[in-house]
């Protein structure tokens, strides 16, 4: 079975584009403990509407590779951090013989405290299972992560994408994956996969790769 073995990731969001973050932020945190390999993404869609919002949109992610030694640092007034870390179910789908070129983020959150593992076994059962065995052109791992410590959004789907356009490959995703479900299960079984009862969405969106990987 194919799988991500890092630990966790740190992403930090920011309205700026990622040559000024990239000059004031990004060695700042590379040279704390426990980081690894760093990458910078640019957002495809900024501002969009299709799904619901619980944070600020921003225009650059950062994210951070990082192991059981990190501690996530204090963010200026303009960057937001969220570290996070992997659960213990594994990824999901496959490692891309190329490297990621573009990310979907999805944030995602128990609608109440005692729905968490319910929308865990959701997510990871039936709606990442699901697109994972549709086998979506440009779509590579699904790998699932828990926030660190207290707080939300409560879990990060990190979808990577092995060609630069993450928002194409993220619009194919719906289209194949309900086919496949309605083909073998009929409409109760696509509304099964879209949605539940235990789901607050935070997050969603597409982004592209703008920087070689660093570290």
């Amino acid at each position: 079975m194919e799988d991500r073995t890092s630990t966790g990731l740190y992403l930090e969001m920011t309205n700026a584009a990622s040559e000024p973050y990239a000059a004031r932020r990004r060695a700042v945190v590379c040279a704390l403990p426990g980081v690894g390999v760093t990458t910078l993404w640019r957002n495809q869609k900024p501002g969009r509407d299709d799904y619901p919002r619980t944070i600020p949109e921003f225009e650059t992610l950062a994210v951070y590779e990082v192991d059981a030694d990190f501690e996530a640092p204090t963010c200026p007034a303009e960057i937001w951090g969220h570290h996070y870390e992997r659960v213990p179910r594994p990824a999901q789908g496959i490692v891309g013989a190329g490297p990621t070129l573009g990310l979907e983020i999805v944030l995602v959150s128990p609608s109440t405290p005692e729905r968490r593992q319910a929308l865990r076994d959701w997510a990871d059962l039936l709606h990442i299972r699901e697109i994972a065995a549709a086998v979506v052109p440009g779509m590579a791992m699904i790998t699932p992560y828990e926030k660190k410590g207290e707080g939300d959004p409560r879990f990060l789907h990190l979808y990577e994408i092995d060609e630069p356009d993450a928002e194409t490959a993220f619009q194919r995703m719906a289209p194949l994956t309900m086919a496949r479900i309605r083909e073998r299960g009929g409409k109760q079984a696509v509304k099964d996969w879209m949605d539940n009862e235990a789901l607050r969405i935070d997050y969603i969106n597409s982004f592209t790769r703008v920087t070689d990987s660093e570290k």
